[in-house]
């Protein structure tokens, strides 16, 4: 089984998984990057998943399933086209003899959801759009702090090897701010070096994985007293001992900080 993240868009990342034969891809909001990686590799395109209905996840849906047939999935409630299979949480889907269960993880959009494979021979694999970003994550377009801290928390209860599939190269920018908020914290200037080297030399910084990302992330580590005391340097008014608020204070700084 292979592991590929196509770019697409000036920093978006379609995630094709693949048997040699048959493939998968999440999020294809361009066509293109998905039918060129078929044709290179001689694969045949099983299924679709899409985390939501933001036009940089779905733009290529349409033109992919009528060409190859895929059977599309995506979440119940969100408006998409063409209209896939809907899931929620506790539902699985089966593609290229893998179980992937479905997470509902609201926040970025209300309906978001994620994708979390257990049985990968690449080790445990979670395709989490634009939910959880490394060093990161999404802008609450749609829900609130509550459920955006709920989602990050179920996510972040995955296994320490957890590969974290985001849907975009955001990693830098999401570091740069993530030093504004822990200045001195050991493994993130060390991961943030890694990180430099991986984009000088036109490398992906992702797949990254969930005990990293615990160790790193701020939107992870809002009950830590580091975290929460910047926030409240940020934000006066934001409760320390409220994991919500120091979260809502971050993503806030965050959406103003240059």
């Amino acid at each position: 089984m292979k592991l590929l993240p196509l770019p697409a868009f000036t920093d978006n990342y379609i995630w094709m998984l693949h048997d040699g034969t048959h493939a998968v891809v999440v999020d294809p909001g361009d066509a293109t990057p998905v039918q060129h990686a078929l044709q290179s590799l001689g694969l045949t395109l099983q299924a679709i998943l899409v985390t939501h209905h933001h036009a940089d996840h779905v733009g290529g849906v349409g033109v992919l399933q009528q060409q190859t047939g895929a059977v599309v999935y995506g979440p119940a409630t969100e408006k998409i086209t063409p209209r896939p299979i809907g899931l929620t949480e506790g539902q699985q889907v089966q593609v290229l003899g893998l179980t992937l269960q479905v997470l509902d993880v609201p926040g970025h959009t209300a309906g978001h959801i994620a994708y979390y494979c257990a049985d990968s021979p690449e080790g445990p694999l979670l395709f989490c759009g634009d939910t959880l970003f490394s060093g990161g994550c999404g802008r609450l377009f749609e829900g609130t702090p509550a459920q955006m801290h709920a989602s990050l928390q179920k996510l972040s209860a995955l296994p320490d090897h957890t590969q974290v599939c985001c849907a975009h190269e955001y990693t830098l920018s999401n570091l740069k701010f993530a030093l504004a908020v822990e200045p001195t914290n050991e493994a993130l200037l060390n991961y943030n070096a890694w990180c430099a080297a991986q984009r000088a030399s036109g490398r992906p910084t992702l797949p990254s994985h969930m005990a990293q990302e615990r160790a790193i992330n701020p939107f992870l580590r809002v009950q830590q007293p580091a975290v929460a005391q910047a926030a409240q340097a940020y934000a006066p008014q934001t409760d320390v001992n409220d994991a919500i608020a120091v979260l809502a204070a971050l993503r806030n700084w965050k959406n103003e900080f240059r």
